[in-house]
């Protein structure tokens, strides 16, 4: 399940949490349910911000075949039929 950044525009803390890609929180009160904490003195209609977040990088020594494609290098495809 994919993770998340979200800012409480109340306190600007920012939350982690993991939830479907077809879900979005949009505030307080989903944010703590998702979380599992205490949803404290914030009001539970406190509106929360998804941040774009840097997704995780792959080093090329961890694929299968690390070498990119001739038509990302330059070369072109063999088949003129890759989709990149």
């Amino acid at each position: 399940m994919p993770t998340y950044d979200y800012r409480c525009e109340a306190d600007q803390q920012v939350y982690e949490v993991k939830h479907s890609i077809s879900e979005k929180l949009t505030n307080w009160a989903e944010l703590c349910e998702k979380l599992g904490i205490s949803q404290g003195e914030i009001k539970p209609d406190t509106q929360v911000t998804r941040l774009i977040s840097g997704g995780g990088l792959v080093k090329s020594s961890a694929l299968k075949n690390p070498d990119a494609p001739p038509c990302m290098s330059g070369g072109g495809c063999p088949s003129s039929g890759c989709g990149i």
